[in-house]
């Protein structure tokens, strides 16, 4: 059973060297309905291989901008800050064929774009194609029993 620094270490390790360089990406939102959202992702190390750099755009004034930050701080997570002023912190959990983030409705206020809907979310992302590709689709709970889609995105890794 995987425990400890060093095993999260590992992971992160791990999802560096499938995440890391460039990514085209498309995407879909129920609150977009009959839109394709596109942009693109530059996944980087920070020097040292501690963690992961995550930056993100997109040509969607409603889909904001981002730049997260991976890495071990009392387990692996993702700090999460997008153009609107929202940041958060999600639970990241590495899989054989992906990985997961995660964050409880329960989290700080400022996590919510409105304090006023709090909601549960999670994103799993799979690898194929040797991982040129990398599809991510999200869930989104108000209740932490309802779960409904939310965003989906496809990564293509740029030439």
């Amino acid at each position: 059973m995987k425990n400890g620094y060093e095993s999260q270490m590992r992971d992160l390790q791990s999802l560096g060297q499938r995440l890391v360089g460039g990514w085209t990406t498309e995407a879909t939102h129920p609150r977009l309905p009959g839109t394709v959202i596109r942009g693109s992702s530059e996944i980087e190390w920070l020097e040292g291989q501690r963690f992961l750099i995550y930056r993100s755009s997109y040509d969607h004034p409603d889909i904001p901008d981002a730049i997260s930050i991976i890495g071990d701080i009392d387990g692996l997570h993702m700090h999460h800050f997008d153009t609107r002023g929202v940041h958060r912190m999600l639970d990241v959990t590495v899989t054989d064929r992906g990985w997961e983030m995660a964050m409880d409705r329960d989290a700080a206020a400022s996590s919510f774009a409105s304090p006023d809907e709090r909601f549960s979310q999670r994103m799993l992302f799979t690898f194929d194609d040797e991982n040129r590709t990398m599809t991510g689709k999200g869930k989104l709970s108000y209740d932490n029993v309802t779960w409904v889609d939310d965003l989906e995105i496809t990564y293509r890794r740029a030439l």
